[in-house]
């Protein structure tokens, strides 16, 4: 036989290793696609701006520096034309979304608030009695408290029990042994809790006292460096303060959108710059200080002595940081997305992020850390805005829900005040009393519904038992990715377009619909050998777990449904 050459026995035991790599690794999206070691990732920080709309960074883009959101658009993968899914476009379901790359259906949380089978009440969603708020003071406060969902809280316990499905943050403490240290902060409960998952802690805001708290279900005592944060009272020191304008009034392009009457007014906060904040011990002041740039820098400076206290990106396990910035939706909700105070929170952010990816890259360096940029649903106009434009649009609210409807099931089927509850957007029926008429269920629902549809400002009321066929419209899928068996309601009411769907009160603009402004939300995805480049082909945030798992080379998330956005993980 002839004697192999040391060429042709090189070329041997390469094409060996090849095969083996190849078996071993088969098609890893992380292998094809980043060509670094796993262990060059030690810090994964997934930024969430609740209620930024995806248009809004092209709006008011003339006003960044080069830091913020332009490092990220100009360095990373940027995907414009990213649109959730499912229906209910509120706070607790996209960031669970984003979490677990599932939808509602799937996940479990299918709004801020449900009616709850056990205690036939509405419940709050990440609302568990057996873990309660830590204190974080002897004596406690209770501030005014604004926001509808957190009043139908019974108790202040929090934890992520609810949430049905795997997050990425759970899929990485597992990839990892453990050895993966994984955070999750908000001005929000239902902002942090679901990104930390099952096994991460999660710090939110507190309106009572201008703390960050968490529940026992994460610690059994304050770390001494929360117990250092909180005792500086930073929040406080705000009293008796204001929220000005960043730059010159004529420079802003909604300089003239400051003083308009439907907005609303926190109590002196008012409805012009600059807005004032309340003095010490006013129940409404941490209230205010979130729905100002304050809210984003307080929950900056908060994860920034986690980042450090906590040795974040400092050994060769990557760990996570989700940071949920909650002030842009407050003002959203006050002030709308087409106001002055909508452009100058979205432009002081920038400089909040700017600060954020500096200190990032100090100590853990931006060499060695993914930053992912999105946003948990987007916002309507507010109807008042909408019809002095020209586009004809109301308030619609439950109470003209629950009546149409009660009047509609004692015309049709004799049954006297036949719901039993509505949150926006479910209506849930008496179904007692339905099965005490011995009328049908699904014949009930599917009348109200085809009644309901025909009221002024109901776009489409649909039936839970008519959702299985439903295939043919994107307006019924999203409906359809929002059901959940055992929480949903009987009937899912949506309004016309820009007709405002909520109760009475201090919110004076609202989210939540299937239309396209509420799901429009932004995707950015920066880090070592991401392209930058800029997309427009339809992707959907169900995308972005299964996505960050890929890059990490990993398994997605268990229930994860979005596919790999494969622009960010394509090979050099």
């Amino acid at each position: 036989m002839k004697k192999e050459s040391d060429l042709e026995s090189f070329k041997r035991r390469l094409c060996f290793l090849l095969t083996l790599t190849i078996m071993v690794f088969g098609t890893s999206p992380f292998f094809l696609a980043s060509g670094q070691t796993q262990h060059e990732i030690k810090l994964v920080v997934q930024i969430t701006v609740d209620g930024l709309r995806g248009d809004l960074l092209n709006r008011y883009g003339s006003h960044f520096g080069k830091k913020g959101f332009r490092l990220l658009l100009k360095k990373g993968t940027v995907y414009t034309n990213a649109h959730y899914q499912h229906a209910n476009t509120e706070t607790i379901v996209g960031h669970t979304t984003l979490a677990t790359g599932a939808f509602p259906s799937e996940h479990g949380m299918i709004g801020n608030v449900w009616f709850d089978t056990d205690s036939k009440t509405l419940g709050y969603n990440i609302e568990d009695p057996d873990c309660p708020m830590l204190p974080s003071r002897e004596v406690s406060t209770t501030g005014d408290q604004v926001d509808p969902s957190q009043k139908l809280s019974r108790t202040d316990g929090r934890s992520p029990k609810a949430i049905l499905a795997p997050t990425f943050s759970d899929s990485l403490a597992a990839y990892y042994g453990g050895r993966s240290k994984i955070f999750a902060v908000s001005a929000k409960d239902r902002g942090a809790v679901p990104m930390a998952g099952q096994v991460g802690k999660a710090f939110w805001f507190s309106v009572n006292n201008g703390d960050f708290v968490t529940s026992s279900y994460y610690y059994e005592r304050y770390p001494e460096w929360v117990k250092k944060w909180n005792a500086l009272r930073l929040a406080e020191a705000y009293a008796g303060k204001s929220w000005s304008l960043l730059n010159d009034k004529p420079t802003y392009l909604l300089g003239a959108q400051d003083d308009r009457a439907y907005e609303t007014d926190l109590k002196g906060f008012g409805r012009v710059f600059p807005h004032s904040f309340g003095d010490a011990g006013n129940k409404l002041l941490y209230t205010q200080i979130l729905a100002s740039p304050v809210g984003d820098q307080l929950l900056l400076d908060f994860s920034k002595d986690l980042i450090v206290n906590e040795a974040l990106g400092r050994d060769e396990f990557p760990d996570y940081l989700s940071i949920s910035f909650s002030s842009v939706d407050v003002i959203n909700h006050f002030f709308g997305p087409s106001s002055l105070e909508s452009e100058d929170i979205v432009v002081q952010l920038d400089h909040t992020l700017a600060d954020l990816f500096a200190f990032v890259d100090k100590n853990v360096g931006l060499k060695h850390t993914l930053l992912i940029l999105s946003s948990d649903h987007g916002m309507a106009d507010m109807p008042e805005y909408m019809t002095a434009l020209g586009f004809s649009s109301h308030r619609l609210y439950p109470d003209t829900i629950v009546d149409s409807t009660n009047e509609i099931g004692q015309k049709l089927f004799n049954i006297q005040d036949v719901v039993r509850f509505f949150y926006r957007p479910y209506l849930y029926l008496h179904e007692e009393k339905i099965q005490a008429a011995k009328l049908d269920l699904k014949y009930v629902e599917q009348q109200i519904a085809a009644t309901l549809t025909e009221k002024e400002g109901v776009a489409l009321a649909v039936s839970q038992s008519g959702l299985p066929p439903l295939q043919t419209t994107q307006l019924l899928k999203q409906v359809q990715n929002n059901f959940h068996h055992s929480r949903s309601g009987n009937i899912y009411i949506i309004q016309e377009p820009y007709w405002f769907l909520f109760d009475k009160g201090p919110v004076a603009g609202m989210h939540g619909s299937p239309w396209r402004y509420d799901t429009h939300v932004p995707i950015v995805f920066m880090g070592p050998d991401i392209d930058s480049q800029t997309i427009h082909r339809l992707v959907h945030p169900v995308d972005v777990s299964p996505t960050i798992a890929a890059y990490l080379g990993m398994t997605p998330p268990g229930s994860a449904q979005g596919d790999l956005l494969n622009e960010v993980l394509s090979e050099k």
